[in-house]
């Protein structure tokens, strides 16, 4: 079979054609055939707390969410994340029409973008950006405009100029990542300050992903959008348990917004899963509701094994971009004497022992990403300690 019939027409959706099989799918395949340490996707490589594993039992064994659970999510787990946005930002959402509950982040953002826009609604997106957001924006039919965040000195920057001249009169949304995820980048509050006010100038909704709220380091502050003026009524705001609290298999992710986005959102949704996660949401409830002591305990467990990965990256002789959020790091594979990171990656397992991300697969502008590349450091420090001894070995 070629994938065509005899009227020559593709099987796949011709806005799809671009995209083909996830570079996450392609190096762990490539990982699993060499026996190399995989620090591409962004998995953890050990459990969350074992409170919060317990709960999910203790929901099987008693028979909560065995069965459907409610379209918009359990009320304890819509209650805990209303608490959880009132406590840490002062952002009140009342959690029977301002919260959903979703399949993982990834579907919240598809279910996102299926609802806001219409065929020939641009998006602004910042890039590097997520693979999901294009397949997704393609599928709602949507044009992405991106807006490129370049090397400032050992950061990414975002050029607040570039960004207001990317909206036009076809502009429906702005997308939103931060902490920002490949570069390890956060937003400063004038970043986003800037951002709001040209959503509001120009009626814009506004879609941000903040799944890696609670990895920010350095003195890096994590800002919801939501809470800028005028802002509360146009954002829709996406979190997820899998990046807070280590259960990435568990898909919990929720939307918080105005009630008629998530009504809209909500009403896409409801034909994607319909309903997830069903035991995991009532364990995700506890876990929104862990004290502060289990945040702060968590963020610098992930700093000590950033600050291990990076000094190893150092010494093999890669570029290091300094993460102020998430859990990735980016390098400039140039200072090895490389310039195309897709096969700097793909040659990587068998030279050393690490599988990485090429950057530019999250690029539209592919040669801006070209030389840089992503390692996750959310492992064990024993395994971040082998995989820097393996790559220390292409300083040689």
């Amino acid at each position: 079979m070629t994938g065509m019939t005899s009227t020559e027409r593709p099987f796949l959706n011709r806005s799809l054609a671009e995209f083909g099989t996830t570079i996450f799918a392609e190096m762990s395949a490539l990982a699993v055939r060499t026996g190399a340490i995989n620090l591409g996707q962004g998995f953890p490589d050990t459990d969350g707390p074992e409170e919060i594993r317990e709960a999910a039992v203790r929901a099987l064994r008693d028979g909560r969410g065995n069965q459907y659970p409610p379209g918009p999510g359990v009320p304890e787990l819509r209650a805990a994340i209303a608490a959880h946005q009132e406590r840490r930002y002062g952002l009140t959402f009342d959690p029977d029409t301002e919260v959903l509950v979703t399949a993982g982040a990834t579907e919240a953002i598809a279910a996102a973008l299926l609802a806001l826009l219409e065929p020939g609604d641009e998006v602004v997106a910042l890039e590097p950006y997520y693979d999901s957001y294009a397949a997704c924006i393609a599928m709602a039919g949507g044009r992405r405009v991106p807006v490129t965040l370049r090397p400032d000195g050992d950061a990414f920057r975002l050029d607040l100029d570039e960004l207001r001249a990317a909206v036009t009169g076809r502009t429906r949304l702005l997308l939103v990542n931060t902490p920002h995820n490949p570069t390890g980048t956060v937003l400063t509050r004038a970043e986003l300050a800037a951002i709001a006010e040209l959503a509001v100038e120009r009626d814009l909704l506004v879609v941000t992903d903040e799944v890696y709220e609670h990895l920010v380091f350095d003195g890096a502050e994590h800002l919801p959008l939501a809470a800028f003026p005028d802002m509360r009524e146009r954002t829709v705001t996406i979190g997820s348990a899998g990046k807070s609290f280590s259960f990435t298999g568990w898909k919990v992710g929720w939307v918080t917004a105005a009630p008629g986005l998530v009504t809209a959102v909500r009403s896409a949704k409801q034909y994607l899963t319909y309903v997830a996660s069903g035991p995991f949401q009532y364990a995700v409830a506890e876990a929104l509701a862990l004290p502060e002591s289990y945040f702060a305990a968590f963020r610098a467990d992930m700093l000590a094994k950033r600050d291990l990965l990076a000094a190893g990256l150092a010494q093999a002789g890669f570029g290091v971009f300094r993460t102020t959020g998430t859990y990735f790091i980016t390098t400039d594979i140039r200072p090895l004497g490389e310039s195309d990171g897709f096969a700097f990656c793909r040659a990587l397992p068998e030279r050393a022992g690490v599988v990485a991300i090429p950057n530019a697969v999250f690029y539209d502008h592919r040669e801006e990403g070209a030389p840089f590349v992503r390692f996750a450091f959310c492992k064990r420090t024993g395994v971040l300690e082998e995989a820097t001894s393996r790559l220390r070995t292409l300083a040689a």
